[in-house]
């Protein structure tokens, strides 16, 4: 009888890795386990062919040959006469031993603690509009702990070392039996490093690090924008016993300007022109990040119309090509008006032929006859 696959024994797909294995391992293994079904001869088989699966599936070089080869690995024989050994022997791990690997992780077990990586930090960076645009190099100080100058980062005096735990021996873990099976959890006495400091460093009173100020000088790149981060690999805090350091991130925010807006790659401006240069048309001067540049409006130009200026916007830090500027132009009413100037807007609205201005104002035009029509309806 042909041997089932053993990815279909465990639910798992060819692709899973190990902690997928794992996981499917341990579900099936305290279902079909002799102990919570005994007497259960087919519960029993099963176990065995779950056990059989994950023994091969989670070891690198047996899950290779079986990818390979299939079961034909692992018979008398196979891959010209070399295989990798039957099960059932003596080359199987007992149940305890595999379930102190599997179950270790929930108890807090598996192997020694490795001493804790720094912390990660984040420091919030506040830019200009120009200096996120063309990018900046700035300096900033940050508090953090840092390895201890005088123990080196191993919190022991100097001229002494941490001494193995008298405990768990070194290996940071005790056993403990947990019904049918055996579990680990971190020594009491050592928290899981596997040693103790019995001199503690004067510097850092046995910690390993202290507290100190530094001073980084952080590029900032060219079109950077609010919720872009630098990640700084090594400036964050110092790890435990000389574990690596963790990471810095700048996170940037670019502060509102008075006169641009920024969306993606492209600046937003509102311009005001007078009525008159509205009217006539006319060539007026409009700002940009690089200098100012002349911008043409045209005759009968109306409130609200965009001109766009290509290519001088923004390059984003991830690339593409250069943004551009939208000027959207504002008609302004005139104020602080003289008495000459009343006569010639007086005049000029005359000679509109009334105050909707008909044929001047086509967009006044429309919007009053649509109240007309409105109020007309109304009344029927």
């Amino acid at each position: 009888m042909a041997k089932q696959d053993y990815y279909e024994i465990l639910g798992v797909a060819k692709s899973a890795d190990e902690k997928e294995i794992k996981k499917a391992y341990k579900r099936l293994a305290m279902k079909f386990h002799p102990d919570r079904n005994p007497g259960d001869k087919e519960a029993e088989n099963k176990f065995k062919e779950i056990k059989e699966a994950y023994e091969i599936l989670t070891d690198a070089q047996k899950r290779a040959a079986y990818d390979q080869y299939g079961h034909a690995a692992f018979e008398q024989g196979g891959m010209g006469g070399g295989g990798f050994g039957g099960f059932g022997g003596g080359g199987g791990a007992d149940f305890s031993d595999i379930f102190g690997d599997v179950f270790g992780d929930i108890f807090g077990g598996g192997r020694r603690q490795r001493a804790a990586r720094g912390a990660d930090l984040r420091y919030n960076m506040e830019l200009t509009l120009e200096e996120a645009v063309r990018g900046v190099t700035k300096e900033i100080r940050i508090p953090t702990l840092q390895e201890c100058d005088v123990c080196h980062g191993s919190g022991a005096k100097a001229g002494t070392k941490p001494q193995t735990c008298p405990t768990c021996h070194g290996a940071g873990q005790v056993q403990m039996r947990q019904g049918f099976f055996t579990v680990q959890q971190a020594c009491p006495t050592c928290h899981g490093r596997g040693s103790v400091i019995k001199d503690p460093c004067n510097a850092c009173h046995g910690h390993g690090r202290v507290e100190r100020s530094k001073t980084l000088s952080v590029k900032i790149p060219a079109g950077v924008d609010t919720g872009d981060r630098i990640r700084l690999t090594g400036e964050g805090e110092a790890g435990e016993q000389g574990a690596p350091a963790g990471d810095l991130y700048v996170q940037v925010s670019v502060k509102k300007h008075p006169i641009f807006e920024r969306e993606d790659n492209n600046l937003y401006c509102e311009v005001p022109i007078n009525f008159a240069m509205a009217a006539l048309g006319g060539e007026i001067e409009v700002p940009t990040l690089d200098g100012r540049v002349k911008l043409k409006v045209p005759a009968e130009t109306q409130t609200g119309k965009l001109f766009r200026m290509r290519g001088k916007g923004v390059k984003s830090v991830r690339g593409g090509g250069v943004g551009d500027l939208l000027c959207r132009v504002v008609v302004e009413t005139p104020v602080g008006l003289n008495d000459r100037q009343k006569a010639l807007l007086q005049e000029l609205r005359e000679s509109f032929g009334g105050p909707t201005g008909e044929n001047n104002s086509p967009r006044s035009k429309s919007f009053f006859d649509g109240v007309k029509k409105f109020f007309d309806d109304l009344t029927r």
